[in-house]
């Protein structure tokens, strides 16, 4: 879906826990996220560490949408 979605021109950030998979489906914007049970999280952190991995992960997804790339991109920090 990543891919016919930026066929129209609209770019597409995959935020996933398993990048092996999103580099096979083809998806060139990826980053990468905490943990299956909780990609955009981790419960065992406090209110404030939360809220700042939280995020973190966005800034990241933020900057892979403004980023021209050419082919697969992992942003990883």
């Amino acid at each position: 879906m990543v891919k016919e979605i930026e066929k129209t021109g609209l770019p597409v950030v995959h935020i996933c826990t398993v990048v092996p998979i999103s580099l096979t489906v083809g998806a060139n914007r990826i980053v990468p996220a905490i943990a299956i049970p909780h990609p955009l999280g981790n419960p065992s952190l406090n209110n404030e560490e939360e809220k700042a991995l939280r995020r973190g992960i966005i800034d990241k997804a933020i900057k892979a949408l403004t980023t021209e790339v050419d082919g697969q991109t992992v942003f990883e920090d």
